[in-house]
């Protein structure tokens, strides 16, 4: 039985072997935190942004969805307050030379207690039939003590962030008796902030007035489009401004492959409503955004929502949605209620009027915000190693085989003649000509049939098409699924129609709306 820690090594090494992640500039051995998509993730990483894009975009009629540019007016960020307040609290450990996150290290800490509780959960769950949960969770002295444990730490360390208090941050992480993973020692640092953003120059001369900052997100492009969006657009509250694109974080602590990157992609969408209405719309758009997920069709025992600790300097209300990825449950998209902050700010600081007017109300006002915001390159490896598996089939041979949900595949089907011969690689290529124009098709006659089956497992495509000696004579073939590997005569006339209900988007979209 192989431990989360090998299949995720596993998951790494699959995704280079079959052309999904490549470690950036690997030739020159490799930079630090950044990675190259191949032409299968490539593929991939498309599919689920379009299908956030139209989810989005496309099936809301009061959603629409821009491209802002990377560079911004240096003053954006000091409006924002990323110049000021953009940080991570950083320890380092003596021993090991490691650098930390140490709000994630005391997280991580409070994660192991819950994992204690559950476990006594689990464990009475099996000894007491008609098992209340609640009841004991409630009563049981083991579970109260730890609990108790728990919420002192949460207690303590959510007066430290707000406080900003660094030095009671470490007291509770040496408190606490948290060691060093690689060194297993507890000989720490004091507890600094580190400002994340990227600075460049702009211009022909390097001087402190030409410096600019590669965005550390996308949703400031959101902001300061406000009202040319609104205007153009005549979009009328309650609207949303949508956008995908780079952002870029010198992440001190990057790690865990694609999971924390020091460039990745943000979607992220806007929804301005009227004050007041925020928190129902931050409501709503909790349920929405856990539906979409949930609707890929895996695990819901891996999604969970996590209200933050700390609210950002911008919210009055925030949450996580975390995903159980090999290493835990960590944040896959974050909901947040922004209140009126960035667009009072950028007023402020532009000296531009950002109101909205409402005819309702016969007023104006700065609308308040509610935010979505997930990470594509987080979600993709949420897919990619969730559909990771190694399976043993019925002769023994184990398979590799990448169960993405078949509206996200990379290649939609693979067409295969059985033989190089006797008019079956025409008839082949007659089949990947027709369906070519509405999906992304492979053809392959190299090896036997049970190697490119085995190949297509691995890339995750869903569907195998095979032309034989019977698809001369009758105008059918086999079409194989890759989840079931079983295999059906079909005609090749029925073959669009088929494909297209089995792979296309809309289909996956309807579960959603």
């Amino acid at each position: 039985m192989s431990t989360p820690e090998d299949q995720f090594k596993n998951v790494i090494s699959h995704a280079k072997e079959y052309g999904f992640i490549f470690q950036s500039s690997e030739i020159y051995d490799g930079l630090s935190a950044v990675y190259d998509y191949g032409q299968n993730g490539a593929e991939l990483k498309k599919n689920i942004r379009d299908y956030w894009w139209k989810s989005m975009v496309q099936m809301n009629d009061n959603i629409v969805g821009i491209d802002a540019a990377i560079f911004m007016h240096p003053t954006t960020w000091k409006a924002s307050g990323h110049v000021d307040a953009f940080n991570d609290p950083l320890i380092d450990n003596k021993d090991s030379k490691k650098r930390y996150r140490a709000d994630v290290l005391i997280e991580d800490h409070m994660a192991k207690i819950d994992d204690k509780i559950n476990k006594e959960v689990e464990k009475a769950a099996k000894r007491f039939e008609g098992f209340d949960e609640a009841m004991f969770r409630s009563t049981n002295a083991r579970v109260l003590e730890y609990q108790a444990k728990k919420d002192e730490i949460h207690a303590r360390f959510k007066a430290a962030l707000e406080a900003g208090n660094l030095e009671e941050v470490k007291q509770i992480i040496v408190d606490c008796e948290i060691v060093c993973p690689i060194s297993g020692s507890r000989n720490w640092t004091d507890v600094r902030q580190f400002n994340l953003m990227f600075s460049t120059s702009m211009g022909a001369v390097t001087d402190e007035s030409n410096i600019i900052y590669l965005r550390p997100e996308t949703a400031q492009g959101i902001f300061v489009n406000y009202l040319n969006v609104q205007k153009t657009g005549r979009m009328k509250i309650p609207f949303g401004i949508a956008q995908t694109g780079k952002a870029f974080r010198n992440e001190i602590v990057a790690r865990q492959f694609i999971f924390r990157m020091r460039e990745f992609e943000q979607m992220e969408m806007q929804f301005f409503v009227r004050p007041g209405t925020e928190m129902e719309w931050y409501e709503k758009w909790k349920a929405t955004r856990i539906a979409w997920h949930k609707a890929l069709g895996i695990d819901e025992k891996k999604y969970r929502f996590h209200d933050h600790i700390k609210l950002a300097h911008y919210a009055n209300a925030a949450a996580d949605i975390e995903f159980e990825f090999p290493f835990g449950f960590k944040e896959l998209e974050g909901i947040h209620s922004r209140t009126d902050f960035d667009l009072k700010q950028h007023e402020q600081f532009s000296g531009k009027k950002l109101q909205y007017f409402d005819p309702e109300l016969n007023a104006s006002y700065v609308p308040y915000v509610v935010e979505t915001s997930v990470g594509l390159d987080r979600l993709f490896l949420a897919i990619l190693s969730t559909s990771f598996k190694e399976e043993v089939v019925d002769n023994g041979e184990t398979r590799v085989v990448l169960s993405l949900p078949p509206q996200l595949a990379p290649i939609k089907v693979a067409v295969f003649p059985l033989m190089g011969k006797d008019g079956m690689p025409e008839k082949a290529m007659e089949i990947f000509n027709t369906l070519r124009f509405d999906h992304n098709v492979t053809y392959e006659e190299k090896d036997n049939i049970g190697k490119r089956y085995r190949r297509q497992d691995a890339i995750g495509t869903p569907y195998c098409i095979t032309v034989d000696q019977q698809s001369i004579e009758d105008n059918t073939v086999t079409i194989r699924d890759r989840d079931t590997m079983k295999q059906e005569r079909v005609a090749i006339s029925a073959l669009p129609a088929m494909i297209d209900e089995k792979v296309n988007m809309k289909y996956l979209l309807k579960k959603v709306s």
